[in-house]
């Protein structure tokens, strides 16, 4: 495909280095420097220029292009770039958004803005905080098959009950399947004697009952299920939505959010939830309200660096698990490394979104591992897959090293992936693959 992305800021350029191997890529950008620094890094045509002129989005070739994304950090620019690409061309666009006012109205009205589909960065961010709760040591959880298949990432510590024994040993789940193992920034496609070390970052697949039992089985001592006590930090549009995910769900959440007038709004839209007007800073404060006795706290301040800070000062009282919402993706390592238990990047989260409706042979759902060591992919399967109509042992075959077939789906029903297991045209299936070798894998799926 021709795919004009505009903005060339994190999201755009994450996107662009996802693509620039597969499709014919050109990112258009209002800073100079930025688009020569990517005409240099990427494989890609980059443009200087105001992406809502037609005149730049004709030198990107609009006439030609397959779709449009528009990526930029400002909302408005982000529309007005897809009305000014539909009324010109009839490429498929896609808008990112932070104010959830425009995802609503656009949802009330097919095609509204001329926008094919919008993706709401705060709303996603939300989301994938809210699947973490509930699921001891998950540093990542994504759905496939609406709901029936869960994909999960966890860290296994020193103290862990799977720790030092073999994937045989540690899947004690009939409809679970060990994907990979990510070890000192490299993925490894388990064996059963293969070893779950200490430091391991296990990734499964399967039935959510199934990935729920290997969360307590890893971290028996955390606590699961509604009774959970969650602190959110921040009354920011994600903070806001983490909440109402969470009263969606039976929780009775605690919201710290300093502003007065903000807090009165939040206290009005969230009636199972208990907002406190405070600083997050305010020890004092913090030790009265036995903030230390939380189950997981979720800093959702505007700034990063207050995410960590708060996030550390949590820890530091005796909260079990902390998430921080950071804002810049780079960080996302460090502030883990550092003492952040999970780091979740809305700029990642959305270039996830995104980058499905960009997969050849049509992906349902994406899902990025580590960024980008690996990806999760939902395929449904045709007459023309390599899968269809054979036993997975002898399909894989026609498959490069470095995929997993991790679950299965038909007519609603979940099927646990063996061997001999014939997948059939119509079937959902859920793969996991390396990231050297999603290029290939995608087609032939």
């Amino acid at each position: 495909m021709r795919v004009i992305i505009v903005g060339a800021g994190q999201v755009g350029s994450s996107i662009a280095a996802d693509l620039d191997t597969t499709h014919e890529v050109v990112i258009v950008d209002c800073d100079p420097e930025r688009v020569d620094e990517l005409n240099y890094s990427l494989d890609v045509l980059a443009i200087h220029g105001d992406g809502t002129s037609v005149g730049t989005l004709e030198e990107a070739g609009i006439e030609r292009a397959d779709m449009v994304i528009a990526s930029t950090d400002d909302d408005e620019t982000n529309i007005v770039v897809c009305a000014t690409a539909k009324a010109v061309s009839s490429a498929f666009t896609i808008a990112r958004v932070k104010n959830t006012e425009y995802l609503r109205t656009w949802q009330h009205s097919e095609k509204a803005f001329g926008v094919d589909f919008m993706v709401c960065t705060n709303l996603l961010a939300a989301e994938s905080i809210v699947r973490v709760v509930g699921l001891p040591a998950a540093r990542d959880v994504d759905p496939f098959a609406d709901g029936k298949v869960q994909m999960a990432e966890f860290e296994i510590d020193d103290e862990s009950p799977v720790a030092d024994q073999t994937v045989s040993e540690a899947d004690r789940f009939d409809s679970l399947t060990f994907a990979a193992i990510l070890r000192d920034g490299a993925v490894t496609i388990p064996r059963g004697d293969t070893i779950i070390r200490p430091g391991d970052r296990v990734v499964v697949i399967g039935s959510p009952k199934s990935v729920q039992g290997f969360a307590e089985t890893i971290s028996p001592a955390e606590a699961t299920g509604a009774a959970e006590e969650v602190v959110i930090v921040g009354g920011s549009e994600i903070g806001y939505h983490v909440a109402r995910l969470l009263e969606e769900r039976g929780f009775k959440p605690r919201l710290l959010e300093r502003d007065p007038e903000r807090a009165r709004e939040l206290a009005e839209d969230l009636p199972n939830t208990i907002v406190m007007e405070s600083d997050a800073t305010d020890i004092d404060f913090l030790e009265r309200e036995y903030i230390g006795d939380a189950d997981l706290l979720v800093s959702a301040l505007e700034s990063d660096e207050k995410n960590l800070l708060v996030s550390l000062l949590a820890a530091r009282l005796g909260v079990e698990r902390t998430v921080a919402v950071i804002d810049t993706t780079p960080y996302v390592e460090l502030f883990e490394a550092v003492g952040v238990d999970v780091g979740v990047s809305p700029r990642e989260v959305v270039a996830e979104e995104i980058t499905r409706f960009t997969r050849e042979g049509g992906a349902e759902n994406v899902a990025l591992i580590e960024s980008d060591k690996a990806e999760v992919l939902e395929i449904e399967v045709d007459t023309n897959s390599v899968l269809a109509g054979k036993p997975i042992r002898k399909s894989v075959a026609s498959l490069p090293q470095g995929v997993v077939i991790g679950a299965i789906t038909r007519a609603g029903k979940f099927i646990t992936p063996r061997g001999d297991t014939v997948i059939e045209p119509g079937d959902h299936v859920v793969v996991f693959a390396d990231s050297s070798v999603i290029g290939d894998v995608a087609p032939k799926l």
